[in-house]
């Protein structure tokens, strides 16, 4: 998945830049995601930016998600934690690098200071035990270094959903949590806000196929796949991240 390569350009700290000291310190963050693990019951995901690790943490969750806990904390050699994103459902994985790429762009351009009262909150359709479909509750917060002002550490949290009700549909928020506030321009599905077609097209971007392959795919011409690119790009409000999209997208 392409979006993948472009997501690893913009997070993982540069070698250029790993000589500049960074004060925060592993072990402090690494028991922070234990004591959710543990409190919460929560599958936590601690990766380390700079590192290119990621140490996960196992709780009951995981045993619900059918993933094998064995060892615990697992370490790896990864910022993506694959054995818990292989059960995301495919388009809603999509969806996830989408909107994450979204929220980094989107704390790039907040002042330092305030960029902790931002987290990503999701409701995502993911495997269970038994092969169907559940919804678990996905929270991610960033951590920066005050030190060379990037981004060090990402927490991602991993809960069994309240409401399992059929009918629900994914939910993809970026919220204030100091003023407990969803920011506006992230209130949406992607289903709202796309066509039946745009989702079929994001879908196959996603995948690393060219708007050559697409159009032979759809059956459609290779000008229509280009402006249902630049309308999806357009609707998804990520005019200031055109260069972002287009590396994920292949163009």
């Amino acid at each position: 998945m392409e979006i993948v390569e472009t997501l690893n350009k913009e997070l993982l700290v540069r070698n250029s830049e790993k000589n500049r000291a960074c004060s925060l310190d592993p072990e402090l963050y690494k028991n922070m995601a234990l004591s959710y693990c543990r409190v919460e019951n929560a599958i936590a995901v601690l990766s380390d930016m700079q590192a290119d690790k990621s140490y996960v943490y196992f709780s009951g969750t995981a045993a619900e998600l059918g993933i094998d806990s064995a060892e615990n904390p697992k370490e790896i050699d990864s910022i993506w934690e694959e054995d818990v994103l292989k059960r995301i459902n495919p388009d809603d994985k999509l969806k996830k690098y989408i909107h994450e790429l979204r929220f980094f762009k989107m704390l790039e351009t907040i002042d330092f200071k305030e960029r902790a009262n931002f987290s990503v909150l999701s409701k995502l359709r993911m495997k269970d035990r038994n092969g169907g479909y559940c919804f678990v509750r996905h929270r991610m917060f960033y951590f920066y270094s005050p030190d060379n002002l990037k981004l060090r550490f990402a927490l991602c949290l991993y809960n069994m959903a309240v409401d399992q009700s059929k009918n629900l549909s994914s939910e993809f928020l970026i919220i204030n949590t100091a003023k407990g506030e969803v920011v506006a321009e992230d209130r949406f599905t992607y289903k709202n806000v796309l066509s039946a077609r745009e989702m079929e097209i994001l879908k196959y971007i996603g995948e690393g196929l060219t708007s050559k392959e697409i159009a032979h795919m759809l059956s459609i011409s290779i000008n229509t796949v280009s402006r249902h690119r630049q309308n999806i790009l357009e609707k998804l409000k990520v005019k200031n991240s055109v260069k972002a999209f287009s590396d994920s997208f292949g163009k």
